[in-house]
């Protein structure tokens, strides 16, 4: 059988354990994004094909998990729920297009590939609908304010919900802390917006995050922090 040749299983392997560095390394490692790159690698028929469709889609990966695993912000950096609906609709377009070109040569069956493509985009999509309704109610995660600067010795404080959205908060205390803390949050993609400082991400749906510095002393500063559901 065509898949028991030791050259194919190789490439299929190393796009595999690529695909799971990426997502074991992130901060918030999401073994879906696995589940589109484990896919083509079994209905690849050839291996000419298989590996640039899958450098594609791995390709994809990268892009949906480390820009946000680096703190980087801004419209071109996905949101933690678009790797389950946006990349794989994108990996699955790519998915088609290369079944489409080793057709003629080597055809992979047209219905189990149609139900495997279309099985992981259901389950993204379902994915992201029922993570969507969790993280409504649900306190945000560090989003870069957190671990605060060196500089400055940080204690988490409480965190809590209400009137439609949650939020969690710290205390900060050193030499120039709102200082080093607005430098702080400026490095990790925060940007002043009146009272607020705010950072976006988000390919398609926006998901905004904000940061209010209160109780300001030259030594000492109250952070909380919040998801902005009006940019939603």
């Amino acid at each position: 059988m065509w898949i028991n040749d030791p050259r194919e299983r190789l490439w299929r392997g190393i796009l595999v354990v690529l695909g799971f560095l990426v997502v074991a390394t992130s901060r918030d490692a999401n073994l879906f994004g696995l589940f589109p790159i484990a896919t083509w690698c079994a209905l690849a028929r050839s291996w000419r094909t298989g590996i640039v469709v899958g450098a594609a889609i791995l390709a994809l990966l990268v892009w949906f998990v480390v820009p946000r695993g680096l703190g980087w912000t801004g419209p071109w950096v996905p949101s933690a729920l678009e790797i389950y609906w946006v990349y794989s609709v994108m990996a699955a377009v790519l998915s088609v297009v290369g079944l489409a070109v080793e057709r003629a040569a080597r055809p992979a069956p047209t219905l189990v590939s149609g139900f495997s493509i279309a099985g992981y985009v259901v389950l993204g999509f379902a994915g992201a609908a029922f993570l969507g309704i969790m993280n409504s109610e649900s306190k945000p995660r560090d989003e870069g304010v957190l671990p605060g600067p060196a500089a400055l010795q940080v204690v988490e404080g409480d965190a809590g919900c209400g009137s439609g959205h949650c939020w969690r908060t710290l205390d900060a205390t050193g030499d120039r802390a709102p200082e080093v803390m607005r430098a702080h949050l400026a490095s990790r993609g925060y940007v002043p917006r009146s009272e607020h400082w705010c950072r976006r991400i988000g390919l398609v749906v926006a998901h905004e995050v904000c940061a209010d510095l209160r109780k300001e002393t030259p030594t000492s500063v109250h952070v909380i922090w919040y998801n902005n559901r009006n940019a939603e």
